[in-house]
């Protein structure tokens, strides 16, 4: 069986999303069923692996991942239709499944294809997927200022040891603009105005439409601020010293690896950010979460208890490196 059939799982949430709004009232919450309550569950009973074969090569991984882009646009353009055209207060429900499905299928798709050449097809693909939630400055700031300070105190990102995922979510969007204004900002201006004209759009053609557009892209770049919070939580790298496969948290369980494109091999990332998701490797030396990201999430809500669990893992961690 070749190793990218499992990916094609991920290509579930963006269709039962479609399937939902389509099929109208409760069905519109369909992907967060889906997402927040049989995820988690299929991430616990799938267990953890290890196997990766960083030097595999196919046509299949490559299309896979534009499937996954394409249908981030298509998504948004279902849900937008049946806000005008078939109005009711299922919608808002369907814009959070959108929103869910936009964050786990479409911004890690962004994630994936900004690290390709700029302005090839992939590199476009990845930018109408981060207008459709709001978030073109994201490939600036990821590229220019996160993967040069990633798990520094300087990186508006990485979380340090104590801090609560509302807190960061609060603090760290405005940072991430600045740090991409800086980096580039006449790429910044226009994307701003861009965003701005489309959302004027929408609201000229009705405040439903543009508020289940912003409803969405909310719910997405909260499931990515997450990720952020949880992939260098509490790791610390000093000025100077040099990047290694500590300074990122790993998850090797297996429904978040194939539903999130591989996404949980972090560290491998970092280590080489060019490298496409098919060929990451896992890495003895990196702390490894206390679960997959579908059950981190639901803990990540609950600060105590997740701040407990991370501690609890790097302890564990610790006394076994040293």
């Amino acid at each position: 069986m070749g190793r990218w059939l499992p990916h094609l799982i991920g290509l579930i949430t963006p269709l039962v999303t479609i399937a939902g709004i389509l099929a109208g009232g409760w069905w519109m919450g369909a992907t967060i069923y889906l997402a927040l309550g049989v995820y988690p569950l299929l991430d616990l009973i799938a267990g953890q692996s290890s196997d990766t074969n960083p030097l595999e090569e196919g046509k299949a991984f490559n299309y896979i991942v534009h499937a996954h882009g394409i249908l981030v646009p298509v998504v948004i353009l279902v849900l937008l239709y049946t806000a005008l055209v078939n109005y009711t207060p299922f919608v808002w429900l369907g814009a959070i499944s959108v929103g869910l499905s936009s964050g786990a299928s479409g911004i890690v798709t962004a994630h994936e294809l900004g690290h390709r050449r700029p302005r090839s097809a992939s590199w476009w693909l990845s930018r109408l997927d981060l207008m459709c939630v709001l978030y073109l400055h994201f490939t600036i700031e990821h590229n220019y200022t996160h993967h040069k300070h990633w798990a520094k105190s300087r990186d508006p990102t990485s979380s340090p040891w104590g801090r609560n995922v509302y807190y960061h979510f609060i603090r760290t969007i405005p940072l991430q603009v600045k740090g991409a204004y800086r980096a580039k900002p006449k790429d910044v201006k226009v994307s701003m105005i861009v965003q701005g004209i489309m959302l004027l759009i929408m609201l000229i053609i009705s405040p439903v439409v543009l508020g289940a557009f912003l409803l969405q892209a909310f719910v997405a770049v909260y499931l990515l601020e997450f990720v952020n919070y949880l992939q260098h939580h509490g790791l610390v790298r000093q000025d100077g010293e040099r990047a290694n496969a500590s300074h990122a948290w790993e998850s090797r369980h297996r429904w978040s690896r194939w539903t999130l494109l591989e996404l949980p091999l972090h560290p491998s990332h970092h280590l080489k950010a060019s490298t496409p998701y098919q060929k990451l490797d896992s890495h003895d030396e990196s702390p490894q979460l206390p679960n997959g990201y579908y059950v981190m999430f639901w803990t990540a809500l609950i600060p105590p208890l997740f701040h407990h669990r991370m501690k609890k893992s790097y302890n564990a961690y610790k006394q076994q490196v040293s």
